[in-house]
């Protein structure tokens, strides 16, 4: 059975703007790929990832961008128990707890993301690792 991460939008958009690193999201999705991980990323990262995509590019690039990458990761959602826990939360940016407490409930086994901040408020139950972190604890070449 594959590993289950969840992607957060960060990641998607270190590798569509090619920003620092993105060499190690590319790393992540060759393993995805092969079936090693299985993705997943809420809808709301599309909605992020398009609205930041569009404004860099165009509506046409960023829908591109996002139907290449949905042939490759599954989208899970919130419902009103997971926003609740989440807002609740100890995180204080509601965009993050809404995406971890999302992959929480859904049982991911890695959430990815290049927000240390988000990092710091994580819990042991479902730990956050950079891309970077993540390549070197899988040795992915």
């Amino acid at each position: 059975m594959a590993i289950k991460v969840f992607l957060d939008a960060n990641v998607l958009l270190d590798i569509s703007l090619k920003r620092k690193g993105f060499e190690n999201v590319e790393k992540i999705f060759a393993q995805i790929n092969l079936g090693v991980f299985e993705a997943f990323i809420s809808s709301s990262i599309i909605h992020i990832v398009f609205y930041i995509l569009s404004k860099e590019y165009s509506n046409k690039i960023a829908k591109g961008f996002i139907l290449k990458v949905l042939e490759d990761i599954e989208i899970i959602d919130l419902n009103k128990e997971i926003s609740i826990n989440a807002l609740l939360s100890k995180i204080e940016d509601v965009e993050d707890a809404l995406q971890y407490y999302v992959a929480l409930h859904h049982k991911m086994d890695y959430f990815i993301s290049n927000d240390q901040q988000l990092k710091k408020e994580s819990i042991n139950t479902l730990p956050v690792y950079s891309t970077s972190e993540f390549v070197k604890l899988f040795e992915l070449n």
